[in-house]
Formats: C-alpha cells, structure tokens, sequence
C-alpha cells in the first residue's frame, strides 16, 4: 500500500524467476497453438518475434515506471484516476485475476483426473484443495513467490527443452517443419492481436513484483525476459505442438510423447506459478479498493470466491468475459504512461505527501476513448487501446481547465 524502501529491492535473478513464473501459462500454449496452424514455420517466427516485442516493450515501460517509483499499477492508478476514480480499474483488474484464478483451479483439477484416470468424483474435491492450496506462496509474499519461482522455472525450462527436441525429431528437424502446411488462415495484425492479448493484462500488474527491482535496469532486463521471451516460449511451444502433434498444451504434448511423469509434474508447476501470481494481483487490487493491508485476509477471501466459481462451472462462462476485458485493460497502462510523464516528469511526490482529487477526470476521459478505441478498432485492439489513452491524457493534460490541483511537493 506503499512504495517499497530501499531495504526490500531485489535483484535481477530474483526479479526475473518471479516474472517467468508468472507468464509461463498454459493458456499461452493454446493461443501459440491457433497460430501453429495457420501460417508456415518462416511466418510464424516473424508473428512470435513481433507480437512479443512489442508486449515485452510495453510491459518493461510500465516496469520502468514501478522500479522509478515503488508502486504498483492500482497504486499508480490513484495518481492518473483519483482516490476515488482509481477504484474503476482496481475493480478491472482484481476481477480479471479472480476469474483466471477460477479458471486454473477448475483446469488442473480437470486435467489431473483425466491424465492420471482418477474417479470424476474427485474433481470438485480437488478443485476446493488447490484453490486454497495455491493461495499459500501468494500469502507469504514476494518472498514465497522467489522461493517457488526458483525450483519451478527452471524446472519447467528443462521439460520444455526436452519435450521440443523430442518433437524435433518427430517431425524432422527444421527441414520437417518448414514442410508443414497451414490448416487454418488467419492474418498477420490478427496473429499479433492473439499474442499481444495473451499476456497483456499480465502485463500491466506486473509492476507488483517489478516495483521490488533494485534499479530501473533490472526492472526493464527482467520484464522483457518474462514478456518478450518467456511469453514467446510459451507461444512457440503452443505453435510446434499443434504443428507436429495437433496438440497446443505442453501437457497433452508431453503425454503424446510418452513422458507421463514430467507431463503432471509441469501441470503442477505452470499453473501454481502462475495461480499464486495471480491471486497476489487480485489482493494487491483488493486491498487497494478497500482501502486495507490485509492482504492476507484478502488474499484467502479471492481464493475462496475463485474455488467457488471453479466448483460452480462458472469459469467456463467467464472466459469470454475475460479476454473482453483484456481490450479494457491496456488502457489503464497508456494512461499511467502518460501521467507519469507528462503530468509529473517522470517522479511522482510520495503517497503520503500527494493531495489527489477524488476524481482525475482527465485520466478516466483518456481511460474511456482508449477503451472505446480499443473495442472498435479492426486492428490490434490492445496496442490501439494504449495507444489512444495515452495521446488522448497528454492533449487533455496540457488545457488548463483539465489541471488537477498541484501535490504540495510540486509548488
């Protein structure tokens, strides 16, 4: 609820393992596999080298922003929407994660009873012991997170490196691959679409760990690690799943090479790494709406509500809610971009010192045309949402009616 002191900052290995974790996903893989089938091996590495550049380079400028000043995006968030305006996207962004929260909780379940052939019976008991389960990191802190963040990612990089040299020599080697042929058509801006939305709301609450980095440098190193190349092996191996087996989740891929035992084992470490991420987004976005530090108590409560959707089925009628809101959260990212430097030059005065508006009605107009620019555009609709919220608060920001008062630290 603060800006983190000098004491706490972490160091680029720290920082790096927490953000891998974060964005090693499996709905990642199902995204890289829609791409797979739809364009040769030459094209699809051009959509993955782009799209994940430019979402590494929008998450490492807000990552920048958190290193700069300590705080997170829903704290960010008090500066460019008001006390009071700022609750908006702390409700977008806490219901977002509480919703990927149900959807991961009710997807390891399901996918352990039909890997190891448990009783259907046990998927709902299941679901009640890994939505409270994987809340354990995200209640301990930064610090839970580094520490499974430590033995998972490294772990995982090795299952994914021996299940694509596997799939390697199944097809061929390159010479295999760059003979498949497309199944599917789909479009160059519409390809870089699916992978810059795979990650992008991600990507703007990643400022909760790059906030801790010790400088702007690591902060920048380690998001464009997570976003731009860990996220891109994610879409990758989606991709070469469904090109060689016709499976994009690293999991089924796994199992169809015969490896059953590392196949559970990466179940359990992609969704946990990422579970306990994002249940730490929802508190931080919880505690902020409330205006409280109990994380801990917040954090249990967005597990239970999540459990309870998972067990309702109700996830599975969220998902589309989901990747809707993902058009209405680049946003809130152009427009912390924007006030951070065209309304503070780059350094924002302490929390304790600001005296803000209830309302930054010049934040939450650049919110809205984002978001609406977003939602009609034809055309990369996360990258047109930044885009326009942050154009749109830095026009609106330099007419004088528009000025919120000064914070007593800038007279």
């Amino acid at each position: 609820m603060s800006e983190v002191p000098s004491s706490e900052r972490k160091g680029l290995l720290s920082t790096s393992v927490v953000l891998l974790g974060f964005t090693f996903f499996t709905a990642t893989m199902w995204a890289g596999g829609s791409l797979g089938v739809a364009f040769p091996f030459g094209e699809l590495l051009g959509v993955i080298l782009v799209g994940n550049l430019l979402l590494g380079a929008y998450a490492a400028a807000l990552g920048y922003i958190a290193c700069k000043s300590g705080l997170n995006s829903v704290l960010m968030g008090r500066f460019c929407f008001g006390e009071v305006g700022s609750k908006v996207s702390d409700f977008v962004l806490g219901f977002t994660q509480i919703g990927w929260y149900a959807w991961g909780t009710a997807t390891i379940a399901v996918v352990l009873v039909k890997t190891t052939g448990l009783p259907e019976s046990l998927k709902i008991p299941l679901m009640v012991l890994f939505g409270f389960a994987f809340c354990i990191t995200a209640m301990v802190g930064f610090r839970g997170l580094d520490l499974l963040s430590r033995f998972a990612v490294p772990a995982m990089m090795l299952f994914i490196l021996i299940s694509l040299y596997t799939g390697m020599v199944d097809v061929g080697g390159l010479s295999g691959l760059a003979g498949q042929t497309p199944s599917e058509s789909m479009s160059f801006a519409a390809a870089i679409t699916v992978v810059i939305g795979t990650f992008i709301s991600g990507g703007t609450q990643a400022t909760n760990w790059s906030r801790f980095a010790r400088t702007p440098k690591i902060a920048v190193i380690a998001t464009l690690a997570a976003f731009f190349i860990g996220n891109g092996l994610m879409v990758l191996t989606g991709a070469l799943g469904a090109m060689i087996y016709q499976q994009a989740d690293i999991v089924d891929v796994m199992l169809a090479q015969g490896f059953v035992v590392l196949a559970v084992l990466m179940l359990f470490l992609n969704i946990w790494t990422t579970q306990d991420n994002t249940i730490y987004n929802f508190a931080v976005a919880g505690c902020n709406l409330l205006r409280t530090d109990k994380r801990r108590v917040v954090t249990v409560t967005g597990a239970a509500i999540g459990t309870v959707l998972a067990v309702g089925g109700m996830y599975n009628l969220l998902i589309p809610f989901l990747v809707l809101l993902g058009t209405f959260i680049p946003p809130i990212g152009g427009v912390i971009m924007a006030d951070f430097w065209c309304r503070h030059k780059g350094r924002y005065p302490t929390l304790n010192s600001a005296n803000l508006p209830a309302f930054n009605w010049t934040g939450l107009a650049s919110y809205a045309v984002g978001s609406g620019m977003a939602y009609f555009s034809p055309i990369l609709p996360p990258l047109v949402g930044v885009i326009a919220a942050a154009l749109c608060y830095a026009v609106l920001s330099k007419l004088p009616f528009t000025r919120p008062e000064l914070t007593p630290s800038e007279h």
